[in-house]
């Protein structure tokens, strides 16, 4: 039997693996060793399809994958938007791309699984667009027709910029609304009334609140990047600008992972959701070289310095995992001679743009960011990112080398590894990916005694920085590790417990009554470091002796 036969009735079976089968004649009898006739397979392939129909119930035969579209051409898109597409030079479809859109033309809900790079904004921008023109009406004054809510203004403003490439050809009236930026230019661009919208949903909800906007139009609903801002506290934001939203609408749904507030999340706003999973999270592009560099934390600058020399580098991409390291960064660059510049939670927005645009053009060939930067950046021509401190959390990982190896082409990973912490990071990372890192050891003997010993991450530190700090300790964009803003708030809005440890020590600070005397006071004080459950350690508590008797006593300040 021939090979395309075998194929056809595997998909009349249904089974994705081989199966062995016995040829028969349509009587039931065994085929000879000769090949057969043509009618002869006609007859064996109808009798198939008919026992596979009266086995299964279901007349007649459906398949359930469909087979996938290998060019823009075939989407059967606008002319407008083919013309544009063709100027921006897409010819074959992204497999996210080429299982979303044939979907969201129908009007279906969709969740899509796939990692940044992958081309979503395409799987998503293009058939909104289509359906657009579709039943083109000018909106009201005050609303927006396309809602596309993102986590970052970077990663914002370029949604924005694929919505302007892709219709423009059509007259698309669009706007952006995003915080760092003042307000006014924002509501007076939202009061004619604007086709699409992409925002954060902070600035969002202010525009909202002050009658800048209004939700009851909207259309199309599109989250992109739902982890990320699930990390970055907005799912309570989302779950209120739902609730503004009308029930009729589409509503596309992305995210690179799906933990289980996210499911909650799409199975609260969407009806009957398409769902659409490609390349996981755990997985790196194959075009990537990746490397891991073991130093000392004190080595680090010198390496970064001397890769940055010796590496042929187009465009680098340095990660820190802190805003104050990433400004450390730039200035020992520039000590170096290394013209660089750093973009991250501090900066402004006209600084954090501006600074883009400087590494888009070449100006500076080296930026140094944090991870805001690891799902909102989108340059061509990012050869090398480096790992300057590596991630706490494995999926980060994946974002940030993500930003090289893009539309085909090559790129290389760099990640600086010292002290245990560091190594226990990487054995998490290998154990999500899957793969085994090849290691280049530049320590000292010091070095490797430290992160084997078994104080390596109390004593490991970089020099003038504390150690590690304990668990609801802060993060660089300053949240504690249990999920608290350096305020005492949660993440969440809700009130935390950190006013209260910080009332608790100025009480005690302000001369409260203690049990023990001035005199054993010494003896009684816990050594440094050891655990305290009013969660105020390492906090020294001073008290002035009592003044002689011939001078009064002052009331201690209180406040």
């Amino acid at each position: 039997m021939k090979p395309r036969d075998l194929r056809i009735i595997r998909m009349i079976r249904g089974r994705s693996e081989p199966r062995v089968l016995k040829p028969v004649w349509a009587s039931g009898l065994p085929l000879s060793s000769s090949n057969p006739t043509p009618q002869t397979r006609r007859c064996l392939l109808d009798t198939l399809a008919r026992a596979t129909r009266k086995q299964r119930g279901r007349s007649p035969l459906t398949l359930e994958r469909t087979p996938l579209l290998t060019s823009f051409q075939d989407f059967g898109l606008a002319d407008p938007i083919s013309r544009a597409l063709k100027e921006e030079n897409y010819v074959t479809p992204t497999p996210i791309q080429a299982q979303t859109i044939p979907l969201a033309l129908t009007g279906r809900d969709v969740v899509g699984i796939a990692q940044t790079g992958t081309g979503k904004t395409a799987s998503f921008a293009l058939p909104i667009l289509h359906r657009l023109l579709d039943n083109r009406v000018k909106p009201q004054p005050k609303t927006c027709r396309v809602l596309v809510l993102s986590p970052t203004r970077e990663l914002s403003g370029q949604i924005l910029d694929s919505f302007n490439a892709y219709g423009r050809h059509i007259r698309l009236s669009s706007a952006l609304a995003i915080g760092g930026v003042p307000m006014g230019r924002q509501v007076r661009a939202l009061m004619p009334g604007i086709e699409v919208l992409v925002a954060t949903p902070g600035r969002l909800l202010d525009l909202v609140q002050s009658n800048g906007l209004k939700l009851s139009s909207v259309e199309f609903l599109v989250l992109d990047e739902a982890d990320r801002m699930l990390d970055m506290g907005f799912i309570n934001d989302i779950r209120k600008i739902v609730a503004k939203l009308p029930i009729k609408r589409q509503t596309l749904f992305f995210s690179a992972t799906m933990p289980k507030d996210i499911a909650e999340l799409a199975d609260s706003m969407l009806r009957d959701p398409a769902r659409v999973a490609v390349t996981p999270v755990s997985s790196t592009a194959e075009r990537i070289r990746q490397r891991i560099i073991q130093v000392d934390f004190s080595a680090k600058p010198a390496f970064l310095t001397k890769l940055l020399k010796d590496e042929p580098i187009d465009r680098a991409l340095v990660f820190t995992r802190t805003k104050h390291g990433a400004d450390k960064v730039v200035k020992t660059l520039a000590k170096a001679g290394i013209a660089s510049n750093a973009i991250h939670g501090n900066k402004s927005q006209n600084h954090r743009e501006r600074t883009l645009a400087q590494f888009r053009s070449g100006e500076i060939r080296t930026l140094v960011a944090t991870d805001i930067a690891a799902r909102g950046i989108d340059v061509d021509g990012i050869s090398h990112v480096i790992n300057f401190d590596l991630p706490n959390v494995p999926e980060t990982y994946v974002h940030r080398i993500g930003r090289t190896a893009r539309a085909g082409a090559d790129g290389t990973a760099i990640s600086l590894v010292a002290g245990g912490e560091e190594l226990s990071y990487l054995r998490d990372i290998e154990r999500l990916i899957r793969v085994a890192l090849p290691r280049e050891d530049h320590r000292t003997d010091a070095g490797r005694e430290a992160a084997h010993a078994p104080s390596a991450l109390a004593k490991q530190h970089r020099p003038g920085r504390p150690g590690p700090r304990p668990q609801g300790a802060r993060h660089g964009d300053g949240r504690h590790g249990d999920g608290r803003h350096g305020d005492g708030r949660h993440v969440d809005g809700r009130p935390g417990d950190g006013h209260k440890a910080s009332k608790g020590s100025r009480r005690r600070r302000s001369g409260g009554k203690m049990n023990s005397s001035p005199n054993d006071r010494s003896e009684q004080r816990p050594a440094h470091g050891a655990g305290q459950s009013d969660g105020i350690q390492g906090v020294a508590f001073l008290r002035r002796e009592s003044r002689p008797n011939g001078r009064p006593n002052h009331k201690p300040y209180s406040r």
